[in-house]
């Protein structure tokens, strides 16, 4: 359901505590063991934000982003150095407002992130580039940790972006980066239905 230590898909942050029901059980009861609608959830986001909040658009369809089939990166855009996120589109602004996607503790947890993957990424370039066995190690673990959305909002960075944002020094890092990890989650949520939960 979710990428490496089981995170929440909304926030990224808390361990998936909750399966959400994406589609509430009070508007859609038929859903309520419908595979495609569960989605691990922390009970923040879950109980606390999201509730049973679905909000439509004029023409019906859901103004959630959901993270198993969409790639958040269309809707919404993570300003680094802040750990804000703004929106793209209308169904990028309802999300930040349903789940409360920059209250405190997550932007706190980003702006965290953001200099903990600077590091780490530099670490594991250099690591690799001295034919270090262990870079690979590195990157996993930074895969694994929370706010991961961090990771991949740099590496979607266009070099002449990512220097004025990461530095120039990190660009030919997060360059590699890119072409060895990519800029979505290789796990995408999709494939992990087929499998258990």
């Amino acid at each position: 359901m979710a990428h490496g230590a089981w995170r929440c898909m909304y926030c990224d942050d808390s361990l998936g505590t909750d399966i959400d029901h994406f589609q509430p059980l009070k508007l859609a009861p038929l859903r309520a063991f419908v595979w495609a609608n569960h989605l691990l959830a922390c009970s923040n986001c879950n109980s606390n934000s999201k509730r049973d909040q679905y909000p439509l658009a004029s023409d019906g369809t859901c103004l959630l982003i959901d993270p198993t089939t969409e790639d958040p990166a269309d809707h919404l855009v993570l300003m680094l150095r802040t750990g804000v996120y703004g929106h793209l589109t209308d169904k990028g602004e309802a999300t930040i407002d349903v789940f409360h996607l920059n209250r405190p503790d997550l932007v706190a947890g980003r702006k965290d992130a953001y200099c903990t993957a600077r590091s780490v990424i530099l670490s594991w370039y250099e690591m690799r580039s001295d034919g270090d066995p262990d870079a690979d190690s590195t990157a996993k673990a930074l895969l694994r940790s929370p706010f991961v959305d961090v990771v991949y909002a740099m590496a979607r960075l266009a070099p002449h972006v990512a220097e004025a944002v990461i530095g120039a020094r990190f660009v030919p890092a997060v360059q590699q980066w890119r072409s060895v990890y990519g800029t979505v989650p290789a796990a995408r949520v999709q494939t992990a239905r087929i499998g258990a939960p």
